[in-house]
């Protein structure tokens, strides 16, 4: 997703539309940590992560991820990439394709009720996807 950043905030044009939907997403529980919404190239659409997480890095992160993700799921047969779960000791992230364009990534501390998160981030995906980034 090629989008020349606005010159005078350095952010994506469809930032502001998307970050308020992220606050609602992340105000859904206090278990969710962060949440980003990341062009396929790595590029930070928009964000609302927690202090010292750099969004650009976060992109670029979750872009890498997502090129591996979606080519071991093709090597096995597995179809087109829907969603990755990453699960570490101190919580998990969830990427979830929104378009061939961007991923939503979700970043939620152990105690969190994965389903209610999976379920969440598949809808803010879903909006995020008809409404926005087309």
């Amino acid at each position: 997703m090629q989008a020349v950043l606005d010159m005078k905030t350095n952010e994506h044009p469809q930032a502001k539309l998307v970050r308020p939907i992220l606050r609602r997403l992340n105000s859904i529980s206090s278990d969710i940590e962060a949440s980003a919404v990341i062009s396929v190239d790595g590029l930070s659409i928009a964000s609302v992560l927690g202090d010292g997480v750099d969004p650009d890095r976060f992109g670029a992160m979750c872009a890498s991820l997502l090129a591996l993700a979606d080519r071991t799921a093709k090597e096995i047969s597995r179809g087109d990439l829907k969603q990755v779960l990453v699960e570490g000791t101190t919580g998990s992230m969830l990427v979830v394709r929104i378009s061939e364009l961007a991923v939503l990534a979700v970043a939620a501390r152990p105690t969190v009720n994965l389903g209610r998160v999976f379920l969440e981030a598949r809808k803010v995906a879903s909006i995020i996807g008809e409404q926005i980034i087309k």
